[in-house]
C-alpha cells in the first residue's frame, strides 16, 4: 500500500518537547532517527520509554525507542529493519534481539559517543503493549498518542505462589551443582536467584516496580546489603555461605507475603543441603 504524506502536513507537527535529562548526544542521535524515519510513510509515529519517559537519563543511558508501522506494511518492515537502522549515521553495530525473545527488536550502537539504542518495531495498535509508560517523540498523526493515551501499561509483578512452587526445587538443583563441584554454574545459578525472586519481591513489596538488581542498590540500599552476601566465588565454601543467606533472605520475604507453604519440598531440599554441605565452613 502506497502513502502520501502532504509536506504541511510534517510541518505542522509541533516541536517535540525532549525531558530535560536527556543528553546532548543522546538528544542528537534521537534528532537524527527522526528525521530519517518520519521520511519512511509506513511509519507511523516514534515513542520512547525506559529512562526517556520518566526523565531520568544520564550519559550511561539507552535510547529505548518503539517505531510504530502501519499494520499492512509491518512484515515488509520486519524484512527491512536492519537497513532501515543502517540510514542512522554513526552505527557500527546493529542485530535482531532473539537472544531475549523479541525478534523485533534491533539493538544497535553507535560512535562517536557509544550510544546504544534499542528499536522495537509494531504494528501501531501492539503499541499499546507495554510494560512502562511512553512518551511520544514524533508522530504522523495523532493515532500513536490516541493509542497510549486510550491504554495502560503495566510492569510485570513476580507471583509469590508461583516463586513457592519452584523455589524449593530450584535450590535443590543448585545445591546439587555445589556438591557436584560445578562451582561456575552454582554462581551463575545465585544470579537467577537474586533477579527471579529475591530482588522483585523486595521491590515488589516496597511498592516499586519489581526489575530486577536493576539498581536495587540505590532503590534498597538496606536490603542490597544482604543481597550482597549471596554473592561468591567459585569455591565450595563461599557458595554454601551464599546459599544459606539466600534461603534465609527468600524465607524473610515470604513471611511478608499470603502463600500456600511447600513444606514438603522445603523440608526435603534444606535436609538435602544440610545433609550434603553442612560440613563446609564458610
Amino acid at each position: 500500500m502506497k502513502h502520501t504524506t502532504p509536506a504541511t502536513h510534517l510541518a505542522s507537527l509541533a516541536p517535540c518537547v525532549f525531558p530535560s535529562t536527556l543528553p546532548a548526544s543522546h538528544q542528537q542521535l534521537l534528532q537524527q532517527i527522526i528525521t530519517v524515519f518520519s521520511k519512511d510513510p509506513r511509519i507511523v509515529g516514534i515513542g520512547a520509554s525506559g529512562s526517556y519517559a520518566s526523565d531520568s537519563m544520564d550519559k550511561y543511558s539507552d535510547l529505548d525507542l518503539v517505531i510504530a508501522i502501519e499494520p499492512e506494511d509491518f512484515e515488509q518492515v520486519m524484512a527491512e529493519r536492519l537497513t532501515m537502522v543502517d540510514k542512522i549515521k554513526g552505527k557500527v553495530a546493529a542485530f535482531t534481539g532473539e537472544h531475549v525473545g523479541e525478534p523485533r527488536l534491533v539493538i544497535a550502537l553507535y560512535a562517536p559517543d557509544a550510544l546504544h539504542v534499542d528499536y522495537k518495531f509494531v504494528a501501531l495498535p501492539d503499541a499499546a503493549q507495554r510494560v512502562d509508560d511512553t512518551k511520544v517523540v514524533w508522530q504522523r498523526d495523532e493515532r500513536l498518542s490516541q493509542l497510549l493515551d486510550g491504554s495502560s501499561y503495566q510492569y510485570p509483578q513476580p507471583d509469590p505462589q508461583w516463586i513457592e512452587s519452584r523455589f524449593w526445587t530450584w535450590m535443590h538443583y543448585g545445591a546439587t551443582k555445589i556438591a557436584r563441584g560445578e562451582y561456575f554454574e552454582a554462581v551463575e545459578f545465585l544470579s537467577f536467584i537474586r533477579s527471579t525472586v529475591l530482588s522483585p519481591l523486595a521491590l515488589q513489596q516496597q511498592g516499586l516496580t519489581p526489575s530486577g538488581v536493576r539498581k536495587v542498590e540505590q532503590r534498597l540500599p538496606e536490603f542490597a546489603t544482604e543481597l550482597a552476601l549471596t554473592i561468591s566465588t567459585a569455591e565450595k565454601a563461599p557458595l554454601v555461605a551464599a546459599f544459606r543467606q539466600a534461603i534465609a533472605l527468600y524465607i524473610g520475604l515470604r513471611d511478608n507475603s499470603e502463600v500456600k507453604l511447600c513444606t514438603e519440598a522445603e523440608q526435603l531440599c534444606v535436609a538435602y543441603f544440610e545433609s550434603e554441605l553442612s560440613s563446609i565452613i564458610a
